[in-house]
């Protein structure tokens, strides 16, 4: 059986309606795949939510307005819409697929990577991608603890799958603390 891996796709807004639309939060690039009707998501809900269930099948989706309205098949009207409200929405994908567009990365895909300034100087390793309000940030370990790196072509030129690296334009202060850091 090929590996498979767990992506997040959306989080779960605010009902929209009475016959149980919830508006969602897109966190892909392929919202029309990962949301097609019968597709079935992991639901994560959040700390403190009443809803147990752990899964969600997509029965219709579509655009209003500019934001994703979904309904699910586990979800019959706006009380049941409201219990599911922050629920996390995870998709399976097969481990070796690539987003379509080659300046996008799956998550998994940049942990691990190690963290080359553009003189070629190793200054590290990326632990996680944290997501952002404005933007998304490289977290990456260094000899001098945690380094969060603003993740913009500007500031990270190059990511390199196959070479496992990711090059890192240096800024004063970014990966190695300014003196009165320390």
């Amino acid at each position: 059986m090929p590996e498979t891996i767990e992506v997040l796709v959306g989080r779960l807004g605010k009902p929209h309606g009475i016959r149980g639309e919830i508006t969602v939060d897109v966190r892909t690039d392929s919202p029309e795949l990962r949301f097609a009707p019968g597709a079935v998501l992991r639901a994560q809900a959040p700390r403190g939510s009443a809803w147990t269930g752990t899964s969600l099948t997509v029965r219709r989706a579509r655009s209003h307005s500019g934001v994703l309205l979904v309904s699910f098949e586990e979800v019959a009207d706006r009380s049941a819409a409201e219990a599911v409200r922050g629920v996390l929405l995870h998709a399976t994908l097969p481990a070796d697929e690539r987003p379509e567009d080659p300046e996008e990365f799956y998550d998994h895909q940049l942990e691990g990577l190690t963290v080359l300034d553009t003189e070629g100087v190793e200054h590290g390793t990326v632990t996680r991608l944290v997501h952002g309000g404005a933007q998304d940030l490289l977290a990456v370990r260094t000899a001098h603890g945690e380094r969060l790196v603003p993740f913009v072509t500007a500031l990270v030129p190059e990511v390199d799958l196959d070479a496992g690296r990711v090059v890192v334009a240096d800024r004063p202060g970014l990966l190695v603390p300014l003196p009165d850091e320390d």
